[in-house]
């Protein structure tokens, strides 16, 4: 399966620069992936496809300011700066050492090993590991909350490359149910809910059920070979309560829908059920998930339907979208139709809701 399979043409006005407001009021495209067909309507129409005893996921992890700004200081303390060898660093997720992190360098190549970068009088990190494939280990003097919470005071947020200006708040590019602080990008599935809209939804007789994946390297680092099997996946960190895998468990043994919010939720869960429990049903779990999941063999055995956003061309994203329809070429099409439509791209873009 090549990479340029899932590549479409977007032209760049159709790339979402923030969220609509009120968030809910987003056009969302509705696709009945047997029957192929898709009808145009507005995410707050989502009430008319959800059924009293469904089970809404979603992956509450919230952002915090994992991009960094600092000055390199030599090995020996010698400030670098003259030099204009300024770095930005981005903060992808601690390891099980105090004060290790794994990060990502720009520019890499003033980056070595043993080199000190100050982001504050009171905050920096020493350059441990450059790491094969592109990602660095660093090392700070505090703890994992210490440098979350140091981050959200000098650093800004982590929005994607293609939006141009930083929102003014991080509450901008949180979801409304954001709850435990980790992720270095958003759940962007998520961004369609207002506080309202959720109050209907539980009106209505749907469950709800929340997981926690802290997106890191394993959402949004690009596809950069031929053949989509040689890309290399990254572990991220996933939580799953025995009330939430009750939950979802005891849905699927009444044949009552779970669908998930976001393709966050759905690599927890379609990780947890194939790779820890391996018997296709939820377990508690907390700990890394790595899975890569592409069109052709694989068996979905928790996710019935889906909410998500439009997303990037090539990217594993696409792919998981493209697995769970089962039609790469209708998953396109949908595209196509999005962009002559006039729908919104990417994180603050528009909906699809795929049953």
């Amino acid at each position: 399966m090549q990479t340029k399979d899932f590549d479409f043409h977007l032209p760049k006005e159709r790339i979402a620069q923030h969220s609509i407001e009120p968030r809910d009021h987003s056009k969302m495209m509705v696709i009945d992936k047997e029957k192929k067909i898709r009808e145009e309507k507005n995410f707050f129409d989502i009430l008319d496809y959800l059924q009293t005893g469904d089970v809404l996921v979603w992956n509450n992890t919230k952002v915090f300011k994992a991009r960094l700004f600092g000055r390199l200081l030599s090995p020996t303390g010698r400030d670098l700066w003259e030099h204009k060898r300024d770095v930005e660093i981005f903060l992808v997720r601690p390891m099980e050492n105090k004060g290790v992190w794994k990060v990502l360098g720009r520019p890499g190549k003033h980056i070595a090993n043993g080199m000190r970068i100050s982001f504050a009088d009171d905050f920096h990190c020493d350059v441990m590991l450059k790491e094969k494939n592109g990602t660095i280990l660093v090392q700070f003097s505090e703890d994992e909350a210490e440098v979350r919470a140091k981050a959200n005071q000098y650093g800004h947020i982590p929005i994607p490359p293609y939006v141009q200006e930083e929102p003014d708040s991080l509450d901008k590019y949180q979801t409304a149910y954001a709850q435990h602080e980790g992720s270095v990008a958003a759940p962007t599935a998520g961004f369609h809910f207002t506080p309202e809209l959720i109050e209907k939804v539980k009106e209505k007789g749907v469950k709800f059920a929340e997981v926690t994946l802290h997106v890191g390297l394993g959402t949004f680092l690009p596809v950069k070979t031929e053949q989509v099997e040689d890309h290399e996946m990254h572990a991220e960190w996933v939580e799953v309560s025995e009330d939430a895998a009750d939950t979802i468990n005891q849905a699927k043994e009444e044949g009552r829908r779970v669908i998930a919010v976001g393709t966050t939720t759905v690599r927890t869960l379609e990780g947890i059920a194939s790779v820890v429990s391996h018997q296709g049903k939820m377990v508690a779990y907390t700990g890394d998930i790595n899975i890569f999941i592409t069109p052709g063999n694989f068996e979905f055995r928790i996710v019935d339907a889906l909410i998500t956003n439009f997303h990037l061309p090539q990217s594993t994203l696409l792919m998981l979208v493209s697995a769970f329809v089962g039609d790469t070429d209708y998953i396109l099409d949908c595209y196509k139709t999005a962009v002559d439509s006039g729908y919104r791209f990417f994180s603050f873009g528009d909906a699809m809701f795929i049953q």
